[in-house]
């Protein structure tokens, strides 16, 4: 595990993840990006900054119509929309400060987050690593495809024994936890793409480098 932090840092550099400004904006970017790109939240969230309502206390106000309209890009418009409107009912519990929710230790924040509506251990770990700043890896499919490449698991095991196997050989840190993640993303729209680019491919050691590479 250390070499592949090793290997994708050496050859990408630092990732600056999560790509938000602020708190909000970051436990927000969590929930749009589920099931769509990068790309089309990057839109959602422009969208929402010109209509001010890029907090979690204005989208527990806005009207849901209103809402549909500024999500349609990110796809599930009407799904994400109950669930930002969840997220933003939790953090109303809390005055509206993400900074009294994150004074909960890890293990029962991890589960106040799960009982959100639309929040699944993938957007809660995002949360817990890049806004609360826990040391807790995130799994998303681009985990999933690399490490199954390298051999490492197969198509049944589940999200938590990966993040146990990610866990248990690095240092409990969200900074490099989260730049693993980060690095991961990267690595997976560079070279380990659904047909994989092995050419210049970072990681030598992987099975399919020999494979694909010409």
């Amino acid at each position: 595990m250390r070499r592949l932090f090793d290997s994708l840092f050496s050859a990408y550099g630092p990732q600056h993840w999560w790509p938000a400004q602020g708190v909000e904006e970051m436990m927000i970017g969590a929930m749009l990006v589920q099931n769509t790109s990068w790309t089309q939240v990057t839109l959602v969230i422009d969208r929402m900054k010109e209509q001010k309502c890029l907090s979690l206390a204005t989208i527990r106000q806005w009207p849901e119509e209103d809402l549909w309209t500024l999500l349609r890009p990110v796809g599930y418009f009407r799904v994400k929309s109950r669930r930002l409107k969840a997220l933003a009912d939790c953090l109303g519990g809390y005055d509206d400060q993400p900074e009294r929710l994150f004074q909960m230790e890890t293990d029962p924040l991890r589960q106040t987050l799960l009982q959100v509506h639309g929040v699944g251990k993938e957007t809660a770990d995002s949360i817990l690593c890049y806004a609360a700043c826990r040391p807790l890896f995130v799994v998303d499919a681009y985990t999933k495809r690399l490490f199954r490449r390298l051999g490492w698991i197969d198509e049944k095991t589940g999200y938590d024994a990966i993040q146990t196997m990610v866990h248990q050989p690095l240092p409990r840190d969200a900074h490099l936890l989260g730049e693993l993640h980060a690095l991961i993303v990267h690595h997976a729209k560079v070279h380990c793409r659904t047909k994989p680019v092995c050419l210049h491919c970072p990681l030598p050691f992987c099975p399919h480098h020999e494979r694909y590479s010409p």
